[in-house]
């Protein structure tokens, strides 16, 4: 699990440096993603302790990231017809979108799967001889 963690954490702090470098490091929040990679880096530490703890706090965050790229993915319609003032912030935020909501996929499918898991041990036992 902390893989997954780790994996989307690099993704996302490549996505918010690039978006940084691409607006000639003029706005802080592009650098958005890159904080919230860096968050479910920080995610993957705690995972390596407990990996309930972990993955929820990974949900936390995505969620948190989610509702925070909402609102300049919304402006994506605009996007495409060329009305829209910060172009970079809703290609960056989009791509952010993107890349939490297959996190948070893989995230609550490794949760129901860990689940299932614990309420069968017989199962669980025969799988691992």
């Amino acid at each position: 699990m902390s893989r997954i963690h780790i994996t989307f954490g690099i993704i996302l702090i490549i996505v918010g440096g690039a978006a940084y470098a691409v607006t000639e490091f003029a706005s802080w929040t592009a650098m958005i993603p890159a904080f919230l990679g860096l968050a479910l880096v920080v995610c993957a530490l705690v995972g390596m302790l407990h990996h309930i703890i972990g993955a929820l706090l990974g949900l936390v965050v995505a969620i948190v990231g989610l509702a925070g790229t909402a609102m300049n993915v919304v402006e994506l319609g605009s996007l495409f017809s060329g009305d829209v003032a910060r172009p970079e912030a809703v290609i960056t935020s989009t791509i952010a979108f993107v890349l939490l909501v297959l996190y948070a996929a893989f995230v609550i499918r490794d949760m129901v799967i860990t689940a299932r898991e614990h309420r069968n041990p017989a199962k669980l036992a025969l799988i691992h001889r």
